[in-house]
């Protein structure tokens, strides 16, 4: 056998490894709507993402992050949405930019 051909044969182990993580990241929906964001906590792993959702009908909101020195997403208007991959692992809290009466968490974890 010539050198190097067992690493080949590894090849494909590789790739279904790399292959399944990302397939096992997932995404999680968040949908803003009567002013509250619905679920108001969702729990994730590290890579996962959270998508918002807005399903009013003529409000636009956003997504503040206020821990992270004021991350905020552009203004989400009906039907449209924002989405958020996490990388580490914490709380990340956040409030709608224009109705900071609107609250909601994220959780990741390993």
């Amino acid at each position: 056998m010539p050198t190097g051909t067992s690493s080949w044969k590894r090849a494909p182990v590789i790739l279904a490894l790399v292959s399944f993580s990302a397939l096992a990241q997932q995404t999680v929906e968040v949908v803003i709507q009567n002013y509250l964001y619905s679920p108001g906590e969702v729990q994730i792993k590290v890579g996962d993402t959270v998508l918002w959702v807005n399903r009013e009908k003529r409000t636009s909101h956003s997504i503040l992050f206020p821990a992270e020195g004021g991350l905020e997403s552009d203004r989400i208007f009906p039907d449209e949405s924002w989405k958020r991959t996490f990388a580490k692992p914490g709380s990340y809290p956040y409030t709608c930019g224009p109705h900071p009466e609107m609250k909601g968490v994220v959780v990741v974890t390993d």
